[in-house]
């Protein structure tokens, strides 16, 4: 049995012994099997769920694939391990955080404070294989996080939805009752189509303090 926070494990408890969940177990075990490399370490695959418990979640950010290379996943979207190289596609994120809310540049891309406080880091699917970007798509875990989205939707309130890139926003139908916040993806391709200049950050906190709720403090020290 799959060991997860307890207040996520009583939300999906019942996902773990579908179908779908029993392959995506058969796949990665041949993954492994074959000597492949899997990121992250399986003890982190559910770093994100375990950092941030399902009745503290605040805000939702939604990535597709854990990185790909050596030492950078850990389990949640966007961050890496410290002594790793910032991805472009944070170092962005932060450019639009400095110019929104006046943060200082961090030094390093883990983004462990966001996640205790309320911020579910989540990717789309949870392992990749080595140096193959998408290799773990469509085995299984985009049902796995689909029900987590639709859970949060159902039987939480007041929670903010930030969907950066055409990916992310195909989830808005999952969504019905909470704050929806779009844009383009942060990468280096699309961030000037739409990302910078968003001022997300500033807007989930004007909505979390206009429902009585602490705003996110996005230093990342």
């Amino acid at each position: 049995m799959v060991q997860l926070d307890a207040s996520w494990m009583e939300v999906l408890k019942d996902e773990f012994e579908k179908p779908y969940m029993c392959q995506l177990r058969e796949f990665l075990l041949k993954e492994k099997q074959s000597g492949a490399i899997v990121y992250p370490p399986s003890s982190q695959i559910f770093a994100a769920l375990d950092a941030t418990p399902f009745d503290k979640v605040k805000v939702v950010i939604l990535g597709q694939d854990p990185y790909h290379g050596f030492g950078q996943a850990h389990g949640l979207c966007f961050s890496v391990n410290k002594g790793i190289d910032v991805p472009p596609s944070l170092r962005n994120i932060y450019k639009e955080l400095i110019a929104d809310v006046g943060i200082q540049m961090p030094n390093h891309g883990y983004l462990m404070h966001w996640a205790e406080q309320g911020v579910l880091l989540l990717n789309a699917t949870l392992t990749v294989r080595a140096n193959t970007a998408g290799s773990h798509q469509k085995k299984g875990w985009e049902t796995f996080t689909d029900t987590i989205i639709s859970k949060l939707n159902e039987r939480r309130d007041h929670l903010v939805f930030l969907l950066w890139g055409n990916y992310a926003r195909s989830k808005k139908v999952l969504i019905n009752r909470h704050l929806i916040l779009e844009a383009a993806h942060p990468s280096p391709l699309s961030a000037h189509n739409g990302f910078f200049n968003c001022k997300h950050f500033s807007k989930t906190n004007a909505f979390l303090v206009e429902k009585g709720l602490s705003p996110i403090d996005w230093q990342i020290s």
